[in-house]
């Protein structure tokens, strides 16, 4: 049992390292190659996990191997569009200029019903509203309004707001973020003036955040009983 469970931690920590290095796509931007390879080392990391006869290298060796087809494939794919092309597909355009795509739905096997559903997701009811449909080689719908049907932005009435930056966090849970302190130019002394406005030391914060006209956010954290 206790073999069992060693074997499950190493196996566990090895393939959240291989994910880690893999990148950072949500499972719904994946694209096809990718995808594969994580289905497969879940696999290869299942089978010496809960199979104590069998050497734990028997799982550790394919994984590594697989991470460095990853790594080769996302090399290659970055060097040459055409490899990118055959390995990942290429933008299919669902609906263009308004009309929909026969041709590219049934090559694509999409049916009407599911173009409903993506418009939908994409918070389009209508799709007479829609000017273009982008299939993405990931498999997410890319939709493109009529110009009339889009939403307004302070450009269309020649406006130019402030700008507002970029928010960071300076104190989570009591523990003073002191990079974030840094890029803002910041230090200890600062935070803890400013946290005493709100009658609290930046140990005492829940959340301590300043955004980029340097407004802060300050909460005190809830007394433990």
């Amino acid at each position: 049992m206790l073999i069992t469970f060693i074997r499950a931690i190493i196996l566990y920590i090895l393939v959240l390292v291989v994910m880690r290095i893999m990148g950072k796509r949500e499972i719904g931007q994946l694209q096809p190659f990718e995808l594969a390879i994580s289905i497969m080392i879940a696999d290869l990391a299942s089978i010496p996990m809960t199979e104590t006869g069998i050497p734990l290298t028997r799982g550790i060796i394919p994984i590594l191997g697989l991470l460095i087809m990853h790594l080769l494939i996302s090399l290659l794919n970055l060097k040459s569009i055409k490899a990118r092309e055959i390995v990942c597909g290429k933008p299919r355009i669902l609906i263009y200029r308004g009309k929909i795509e026969e041709k590219a739905l049934i090559k694509e096997r999409f049916t009407i019903s599911e173009l409903q559903e993506r418009l939908r997701q994409n918070n389009v009811n209508n799709i007479g509203d829609v000017e273009y449909a982008i299939l993405e080689t990931s498999g997410e719908v890319t939709v493109v309004l009529k110009p009339n049907k889009r939403t307004t932005t302070p450009e269309d009435f020649n406006i130019t707001p402030d700008y507002e930056g970029l928010a960071y966090d300076l104190v989570i849970d009591g523990k003073v973020m002191y990079d974030n302190l840094n890029k803002i130019g910041r230090n200890y002394t600062w935070l803890k003036n400013q946290v005493e406005k709100f009658k609290m030391s930046p140990e005492e914060a829940l959340l301590v955040t300043i955004d980029g006209k340097s407004q802060i956010f300050c909460q005190k954290k809830e007394k433990q009983f």
